[in-house]
């Protein structure tokens, strides 16, 4: 094979056809064990090491209590009331009772309407602060989040008061003829979503306002310079954009309206307990402690399930923006 020289003699190898495929180029990392390169790798394991102890924390203890209430669950209890553990699958059975499973579809239907109501309260409230709130953002933020710091016990007493028959809602819908005297909110199933609206409406104002400012604001000028309205551009456009923020927002207030108890104790009536009310009667006042561990066992399996709704729908919407 021919071979080409320089003028000092030296070869240079066979000519490089120029439609020939290049050969990659070296990898041009620093090797293993130069400064740069302990530093990198030193740096994911310093975060890991910062966050193992309070993972080890909050996963012990959710392991311990999850276990303590399953075991207890199979338990009995003794003529005095104290609970026993043991081997005993009547308390599961007991679940199957109909007025169990009434109780549990009505949580369930409370929570799935808690979300929706406050989905609707919180969209507009997150778009205008995002999108119009110019430089007063934060504070506006801060007006709706701080009020929130108050005892959760303490607001749901407040938001009687105002739901009362005598109270200043009922009192103003009299005057403008919305509502007579036989009208009432408290003790009834509107004033225990009413409560668990006020209640966790924040949680879904937060994640909205969150995604709504990462979201590319020129996507409702497209929108709307292909003659789309007002409410085609909010509907196509923004809730697309969001749902991300409104599913988490979801999450956030379904999980805690599930397991709500305060909510339809104060303003709802016998006939609107939830499964809450059942869990903290189980244990307090009706001192069978293994039959409120199996409610809790099937109320963590209701929320179980829609956690992973949601890490699947995650997941899937993950996948798509990746393409």
């Amino acid at each position: 094979m021919a071979t080409r020289s320089n003028r000092t003699g030296t070869a240079l190898g066979p000519p490089q056809d120029p439609a020939a495929p290049k050969t990659p180029a070296p990898d041009r990392k620093r090797p293993e064990g130069t400064p740069g390169t302990t530093a990198r790798t030193r740096q994911p394991r310093l975060w890991t090491w910062l966050l193992l102890p309070g993972t080890l924390w909050m996963t012990g203890f959710l392991v311990a209590s999850l276990l303590l209430v399953a075991t207890l669950a199979l338990g009995t209890t003794d003529p005095l009331g104290n609970p026993r553990f043991g081997l005993n699958f009547a308390n599961l059975t007991a679940l199957a009772d109909p007025a169990y499973s009434t109780v549990l579809l009505r949580s369930l239907g409370y929570a799935l309407i808690t979300c929706l109501i406050s989905l609707a309260v919180a969209y507009p409230v997150a778009y205008a602060i995002a999108l119009r709130g110019g430089r007063f953002k934060n504070l506006l933020i801060a007006a709706i989040v701080v009020p929130f710091f108050a005892n959760y016990l303490v607001r749901m007493y407040g938001w009687s008061v105002v739901l009362s028959d005598d109270g200043p809602l009922l009192r103003a819908l009299r005057a403008i003829g919305l509502a007579d005297g036989d009208t009432k909110i408290l003790q009834t199933g509107v004033g225990v979503v009413a409560g668990l609206v006020y209640g966790f409406v924040v949680f879904m104002i937060i994640p909205l306002y969150a995604a709504m400012e990462r979201m590319d604001t020129s996507l409702i000028e497209a929108g709307r310079d292909l003659y789309g309205g007002p409410l085609r551009t909010f509907l196509f456009v923004t809730v697309p954009a969001t749902r991300q923020g409104a599913a988490a927002g979801c999450v956030l207030v379904f999980l805690p309206a599930m397991g709500d108890f305060v909510s339809a104790q104060l303003m709802g009536g016998p006939d609107q307990i939830m499964i809450g009310n059942l869990i903290q009667d189980k244990f307090f006042q009706g001192q069978n402690w293994p039959l409120g561990s199996a409610l809790t066992m099937l109320l963590m399996a209701v929320l179980f399930l829609g956690m992973l709704g949601y890490l699947r729908r995650t997941r899937k919407d993950e996948a798509e923006a990746a393409r």
